[in-house]
């Protein structure tokens, strides 16, 4: 069996003032960030993949010191075109973000991507990376990625039905999984939640 950890990266400025923080905005992560992530004991895996936003590859170095990071551009977050980097104050009266709300986060951004686009994106960064493991023979990994990219993954390959927004974690958090690599290989797809960390 392959295990797989899917973390999200720590808090970002960003994050803490609730803006869409996408793959337009590479911030740092915040210095309290760093301290509390040290703080963080995650088993030892074999190979570490990262988004190539620097909030992941700073967050996959303090979990992980010493180990290369593999880096898959398409675990990036959404590009959240003209909402990015702005928070819901600062989108009040924006009729383009009124329509985007009313339609429950259906519609596309606008100068952006949809989410099926997104989605789209995530699933084939995720499915390099498994493929790459199971090319190595490898039975831990960990994903250092975005909540919106572990959304992504958790919905569309998990055992357990949860709509997109079910599968939010904090930062620093994520989930412990589980793939079976004979089944994958033969096209049957799909993640075992084994805990939440």
């Amino acid at each position: 069996m392959l295990k797989l950890l899917l973390i999200r990266h720590g808090e970002t400025e960003g994050n803490k003032l609730k803006r869409y923080i996408g793959k337009r905005t590479d911030e740092p992560l915040c210095p309290e960030a760093e301290s509390r992530l040290e703080q963080i004991d995650y088993p030892a895996v074999q190979a570490v993949y990262a988004s190539p936003m620097l909030r992941c590859t700073q967050t996959a170095r303090i979990l992980f010191p010493g180990k290369k990071l593999n880096i898959i551009d398409e675990l990036a977050e959404c590009d959240f075109g003209e909402f990015e980097n702005k928070n819901y104050l600062e989108l009040d009266g924006n009729e383009h973000y009124q329509a985007w709300v009313d339609s429950g986060g259906l519609l596309p951004f606008p100068e952006g991507e949809s989410r099926e686009e997104f989605k789209k994106r995530n699933v084939m960064g995720f499915q390099k990376a498994v493929n790459g493991c199971i090319r190595g023979g490898l039975s831990t990994a960990a994903l250092v990625v975005h909540g919106g990219t572990i959304m992504n993954i958790m919905e569309e390959y998990a055992d357990e039905e949860r709509s997109f927004y079910d599968w939010h974690v904090k930062n620093g958090r994520g989930y412990e999984v589980e793939i079976d690599p004979e089944l994958w290989k033969k096209g049957r797809r799909f993640l075992h939640m084994l805990r939440k960390l």
